[in-house]
């Protein structure tokens, strides 16, 4: 199968096609709306991709300080206040990123449910034969 991130000429999309690509979004965003023909999947995927990044970078640290103030954070005579502000400053850039992958889901999920609303109603149901 040979897959390619070229704009697709815009066309009109068969309901089957168009419920393919909605999948294809779901799974990766995007993906469906450069099926379909559409620049924003670019953005779409840009913007996934941009917070799985974010994520992973800025993850890690994250989990190294809370492995290391692991004591600090069980101990139940210490101030709660301290601990809890430095893990907060710590998990705000992961929490962007997640933020991102997952507006980029909705955002290509509209997008999908927005081309199976404009695919041609008007095809015949398939035979079933007996």
């Amino acid at each position: 199968m040979k897959f390619s991130l070229t704009l697709s000429a815009r066309r009109s999309l068969t309901r089957a096609e168009a419920k393919g690509c909605l999948a294809a979004n779901l799974a990766l965003p995007g993906a469906g709306s450069l099926a379909a023909g559409r620049a924003v999947g670019y953005f779409q995927m840009a913007f996934a991709f941009g917070g799985m990044i974010i994520t992973a970078v800025s993850g890690l640290p994250m989990i190294e300080w809370c492995l290391a103030n692991w004591t600090r954070l069980q101990d139940p005579g210490a101030d709660p206040l301290g601990p809890l502000l430095e893990l907060w400053s710590h998990m705000l850039g992961p929490l962007i990123g997640i933020f991102m992958f997952v507006f980029s889901i909705i955002w290509a999920g509209f997008t999908g449910m927005r081309l199976v609303s404009q695919a041609s109603k008007d095809e015949a149901p398939p035979i079933i034969q007996t």
